[in-house]
């Protein structure tokens, strides 16, 4: 007997589909390529003035203001005679003003440093109501802006003989103190309390605890908190301005200005050159320590 052919099932063919996976990650990478041409953009027009600056430091004073955005070429190009002319134009040497400016920004980063982080460790670790008081009114200085306070404290300034650069860092100490405690006091405490238990057991006194147990395990903060001070210290122009005796001290933005508008002549390219010069250091230093910003401003946060 033949065998009964059985009827053929057609069987449909279902389309391929792509895995999820390959398309997750193709809008993952289209959403990076978007975000970092946004970024790049923004960039580029936060870095555009500082370019412009240096690029018009090269030029005659004359094509600053026709030519501001082009390249010095050819009679625009001035070379670094603006930069000689910055240094020694007028009475008062720029290199001086480079000292106190550098003397102000040291040793007033130095004893905020120092001054904020004993505070810190001791508001965070003795946490009475005492301290607490203290933490709070460190947190308000900070939002006390400095413009309420800049004609008394001129007078008092004035009073008490803090008019010198040497004097000044005291000043810088009392409006620099409110945002280092509050991130010293967020890093102290997360600190293990049982490195200082066995410092104190070992014999070490408080001081002996701090300088060789706490402070070296305040690095992070201690290099974010110094950047972020030296940035602001060197960058001051308004407390330096209205406390100084700007006869015989100037610091580097009041020297800038002093070159704007009181020699008779405006050189635009004197000036450029200067606000180069001005700037070069802080960069250099910014650009070697800025992962460091990150790092102490987020362990600051944590318990703060």
């Amino acid at each position: 007997m033949e065998q009964e052919k059985k009827p053929e099932v057609k069987t449909e063919t279902k389309p391929e589909v792509k895995p999820k996976k390959i398309q997750t990650k193709a809008s993952t990478n289209r959403k990076k390529m978007i975000v970092t041409l946004c970024l790049t953009i923004v960039s580029i027009i936060y870095v555009m003035p500082l370019v412009m600056v240096v690029v018009n430091s090269f030029k005659n004073n004359k094509y600053i203001k026709t030519n501001a955005f082009a390249l010095p070429q050819g009679n625009m190009f001035a070379g670094f005679a603006n930069y000689t002319k910055g240094m020694t134009f007028g009475d008062y040497p720029f290199m001086k003003s480079a000292g106190y400016s550098l003397v102000i920004t040291l040793v007033s980063t130095f004893l905020i440093l120092l001054c904020t982080s004993m505070a810190a460790w001791y508001i965070a670790r003795v946490n009475s109501l005492f301290c607490k008081l203290c933490y709070y009114l460190f947190i308000f200085s900070m939002v006390v802006p400095f413009q309420m306070v800049m004609y008394t404290l001129s007078k008092t300034a004035d009073s008490l003989d803090l008019d010198t650069p040497f004097t000044i860092p005291i000043i810088y100490l009392g409006f620099g103190a409110g945002l280092a405690t509050f991130m010293f006091v967020g890093f102290v405490k997360s600190l293990p309390l049982e490195i200082e238990e066995a410092a104190a057991i070992d014999g070490a006194g408080p001081i002996r605890t701090f300088f060789f147990v706490v402070l070296p395990m305040l690095k992070p903060t201690l290099i974010s908190v110094g950047i972020l001070e030296l940035m602001w210290i060197w960058n001051d122009y308004l407390l330096p301005y209205l406390v100084l005796d700007r006869k015989k001290y100037m610091t580097i933005p009041i020297h800038i200005q002093y070159l704007q508008g009181s020699y008779g002549s405006v050189d635009l390219g004197a000036i450029m050159a200067l606000i180069v010069l001005s700037i070069i250091p802080i960069i250099v230093f910014y650009m070697s320590c800025q992962k460091y910003i990150i790092k102490g401003v987020a362990a600051g946060a944590v318990k703060g």
